[in-house]
């Protein structure tokens, strides 16, 4: 009877811890971000509606927790901020089958309720354990009653196999090589699906850098995120501190910080386009300042628009930058601009504004200089301004790190170019892919530089009670606690 009762309690317990096991498999993705602590970027992420997205974060910072949980929502038709989808498939890209199973495969699972899977496909292992084998691919129940796959691909295939498939999305754990990359691209195209990608950047400038970090051919659905050690609210502080100290300098950069390996050699690394690119809004005619213009020929030409609230904030609202035409063509189509943006004239109907000193050279194929030209075509621009680079330099820095400096995210050469400006050697920049960047210069330059605050002048009971405590030092000596 003892036997009994002993055998029955246990088969309790077992159901018990089954049953807690479960929920707590349940329970994770409904727990994500949803408790007292907020991955704030994670959730940046998640909202974001462009079709391109990509993480670049250190280690541990998060980042493919994120990207499985996307891969989940769209399975599942449960993603709280993107249209879902009846029958979703996509494909989960490893570098390779081992990091498959230890990496993406094991999140993936980690936030499937068992119930939710109709079946697994395996290519190595057993079906009952999957997670300690490799997995081909997922069926997922979908909460509109269609069933979703989840296919796990590896980058050692080779492009070849990637060919062929019409899918919803394409989740790249890791930087893949650049074809494969390119094939998925193909795979999401009549489905209008989407990419996303999470890694940590440490194979230097590669084509993700030119590609997506530097967006070179200003795709509007490509967006990005950087994700560090510091943003993971689940992160022990002291293991921060001591992975921290371990670790050089090049390391950090990207193991840390998620950022490219060169990124130490930049010149603008205040520069966060978190935090510096912000959308355009209606600026109030008040606002509107001038224009300020790097002029070029076979170089490009970039112009920027200039405004300032009334706190001494700057915003940079709108750029025209082209390449390979004359001062006729520039000059139309930077009046057309402002013509779109209301921005005000002086009283002879001209925009106003500064532009590089070498404008005013003559050229053996002009009696004019181009300053003179643009005056013609409605532009009164001064270029009276200063071009010392490294003071220049130093005052956009000091923008950037005060906060001062705003870009509208349509300004999207000024944005790369502040993601691609390095140093060269003799401690001096490369010159090369900087013209928006010296227009925006030459405009700061001409900022008066924050007032000091002069110094108040004491009152007499400031400078009564000054000689009462100098009197006591000299009487009790200078140490607070001298007796009396």
């Amino acid at each position: 009877m003892e036997n009994a009762v002993e055998r029955d309690i246990i088969t309790r317990i077992l159901a018990i811890e089954r049953e807690m096991k479960k929920r707590a498999v349940s329970g994770r993705l409904s727990e994500y971000n949803t408790g007292e602590k907020v991955h704030e970027k994670q959730m940046l992420f998640h909202k974001c509606l462009k079709r391109n997205r990509w993480v670049f974060g250190g280690n541990r910072s998060g980042k493919t927790e994120c990207g499985a949980v996307e891969a989940v929502w769209a399975a599942r038709g449960i993603h709280p901020f993107r249209p879902n989808r009846k029958n979703s498939e996509g494909w989960v890209v490893s570098l390779s089958y081992e990091v498959q199973r230890d990496v993406a495969q094991a999140k993936v699972l980690s936030y499937l309720k068992p119930e939710w899977i109709a079946d697994v496909v395996m290519l190595q292992g057993r079906k009952g354990a999957p997670e300690q084998g490799m997995i081909d691919y997922l069926l997922i129940k979908n909460v509109f009653g269609g069933i979703s796959r989840i296919t796990f691909k590896s980058c050692d295939q080779g492009r070849e196999k990637f060919q062929g498939a019409s899918l919803d999305w394409v989740w790249f754990d890791e930087e893949p090589p650049y074809d494969i990359y390119e094939e998925c691209r193909m795979r999401v195209l009549d489905r209008k699906g989407d990419i996303w990608g999470t890694m940590t950047p440490l194979k230097g400038l590669t084509w993700v850098y030119d590609k997506i970090f530097l967006n070179e051919n200003a795709n509007p659905e490509v967006w990005h995120i950087h994700m560090e050690w510091a943003d993971n609210p689940w992160l022990d502080k002291q293991e921060v501190e001591t992975l921290t100290s371990a670790l050089d300098k090049d390391s950090l950069e990207s193991r840390r910080y998620g950022r490219f390996a060169e990124a130490e050699g930049a010149v603008y690394p205040e520069f966060d386009q978190n935090v510096h690119v912000i959308q355009p809004f209606d600026i109030p005619k008040e606002w509107q300042d001038c224009v300020s213009i790097d002029p070029g020929l076979n170089n490009p030409l970039a112009c920027l628009f200039f405004a300032v609230d009334w706190d001494g904030n700057v915003y940079v609202t709108a750029e025209w930058y082209a390449r390979g035409r004359d001062v006729d063509y520039h000059a139309r189509h930077i009046c057309d601009l402002a013509d779109k943006l209301d921005w005000h004239r002086d009283k002879e109907g001209r925009l106003r504004g500064y532009i590089d000193s070498a404008a005013n050279q003559r050229t053996l194929a002009s009696e004019k200089n181009v300053t003179e030209l643009f005056f013609e075509r409605g532009l009164a621009l001064s270029p009276k301004v200063c071009k010392d680079v490294f003071a220049g330099i130093a005052r956009v820095k000091s923008y950037l790190i005060e906060g001062r400096l705003k870009i509208f995210s349509n300004c999207v050469n000024l944005i790369r170019e502040f993601k691609s400006y390095w140093w060269g050697s003799g401690d001096n920049p490369i010159k090369k892919d900087d013209h928006a960047l010296d227009a925006l210069r030459y405009y700061i330059m001409t900022r008066p530089q924050a007032a000091k605050v002069p110094e108040r002048k004491k009152t007499m009971v400031e400078r009564d009670k000054e000689r009462l405590i100098k009197r006591r030092k000299n009487m009790y000596g200078k140490t607070s606690g001298a007796k009396r």
